[in-house]
């Protein structure tokens, strides 16, 4: 992931002031040369942020002399493009909102879909859908999702997606569940890899609040599919998966199994921190019938009130006929990641198959390397 230095930068400023001067060449830029200062210490939204309110600043009036000068500068500087955007989508959606007309609010979701190519209008778009979600969401499904335009229909899925990373949420998508279903109705089979995707991680998005509904759209669309579709679902369920949803899991063909499972064994019981350990185990298939298995397997960390909570990591698929053994193996590293922090103590590891969670092999993370 590039730093937030890389994506909007000085340069970036620059680039929009000379787009900003070549479409309304009597404003006073006063306001974004100044943004050039105090980027720096900044991380990213909060620069886009910066430099919406410095747009607003330098070009007051109503939203239609706004919009103008965006149009005019999408038109002819061939610099208003990249991640410079994202502050100028911001900025419309916010006068839009501010004047609260319905011609404005209309105008300002034909004015994003027209940008979004350029770069995504995908957190610009959540200002105009906290304002009035009805009349947005009408013109997703109505206009968006049909568009010609990949970018514009994957913009109706990806800007409506309940936990977007890097963008502000939107209470009343949280609150109404199932509300953005429609939008993923008319996508889940678009010809585009780059649309499906958004449909896989907006539904995947759906499963941490409302899995009886993502479970019971992924079995409609299952039920009349085409060459993308299962592979699509897999994607949207990755999250109730890895939790053990049963529901997901015999959708996807994880039937309970009967099963004899031995481990996982740990290859040492103190693991330095920067360390790792091996798991093995030995599964066999004890059923009558040939079982289809999904193997993940949990690391439950230790936490600093001494609490634990585990994390699951995919080990494998496999199909075993009765009486069938297989044996898997892992190394999992305990090195340092800017993701995670590391708390020395008791952990442990389990097996999760098909959703049922093994019996746990106790370790200790030791501070130094403990022999």
């Amino acid at each position: 992931m590039p730093f937030a230095d890389e994506l909007i930068s000085r340069h970036t400023v620059q680039s929009l002031t000379h787009a900003i001067r070549a479409a309304t060449p009597d404003a006073d830029l006063t306001a974004l040369r100044a943004a050039a200062r105090q980027i720096g210490p900044l991380p990213l939204r909060q620069r886009a942020d910066l430099l919406r309110d410095a747009l607003l600043t330098d070009l007051p009036g109503d939203y239609a002399a706004l919009a103008r000068t965006v149009r005019t500068a999408r038109d002819n500087a061939p610099q208003f493009t990249g991640w410079l955007i994202w502050p100028v989508t911001s900025a419309v959606a916010t006068r839009a909102v501010q004047e609260d007309e319905t011609a404005s609010f209309d105008d300002a979701m034909a004015l994003l879909a027209s940008l979004t190519g350029r770069l995504s209008s995908e957190f610009a778009i959540r200002t105009l859908l906290r304002h009035d979600l009805d009349r947005a969401l009408n013109t997703i499904v109505r206009d968006w999702a049909g568009s010609g335009d990949a970018d514009v229909r994957r913009l109706a899925s990806e800007g409506t997606r309940p936990y977007l990373p890097w963008a502000v949420r939107v209470p009343q998508i949280l609150a109404r569940a199932g509300v953005t279903v429609p939008i993923l109705d008319a996508l889940y089979r678009d010809e585009s890899e780059y649309v499906r995707r958004s449909v896989a991680n907006h539904l995947n998005d759906l499963s941490r609040d409302h899995p009886e509904i993502v479970v019971d759209t992924a079995r409609r669309w299952l039920s009349s599919p085409d060459t993308s579709t299962e592979r699509l679902v897999r994607h949207g369920l990755r999250t109730l998966i890895k939790r053990g949803h049963l529901g997901a899991l015999e959708l996807l063909g994880f039937a309970p199994a009967v099963l004899d499972v031995d481990g996982p064994r740990l290859d040492r019981n103190v693991v330095p921190l920067g360390g790792s350990v091996r798991l093995t185990a030995s599964i066999r298939n004890t059923g009558d019938s040939a079982a289809r298995l999904t193997i993940d397997y949990i690391v439950h960390h230790r936490k600093a009130n001494g609490t634990r909570t585990g994390k699951t990591f995919r080990l494998t698929t496999r199909t075993l006929a009765p009486n069938e053994r297989m044996e898997v193996t892992r190394e999992h590293s305990f090195r340092p990641i800017t993701t995670r922090r590391y708390y020395p103590g008791p952990h442990a590891i389990s097996l999760q198959i098909n959703g049922v969670e093994s019996n746990r092999s106790e370790f200790e993370l030791a501070p130094t390397d403990t022999p």
